[in-house]
């Protein structure tokens, strides 16, 4: 298993983020960074940037 930092973009759902040090959002302001993300990519999650799933529900597909 490797510290690099990596995106994947998963298949009609969210990229994927791994190892990365740190998260800032779009208001400048610092996320806490996990060991692996998941963040939107459809542009309807309730949590944003996170990934909630409202992907599936809503139909969305790359």
């Amino acid at each position: 298993m490797s510290d690099t930092p990596s995106v994947t973009v998963t298949k009609n759902g969210p990229y994927k983020i791994a190892n990365v040090p740190n998260l800032t959002l779009s208001d400048k302001s610092e996320g806490t960074a996990k060991a692996t993300m998941f963040l939107c990519r459809c542009g309807q999650s309730s949590n944003k940037p996170f990934c909630d799933g409202t992907h599936t529900k809503v139909g969305w597909e790359e």
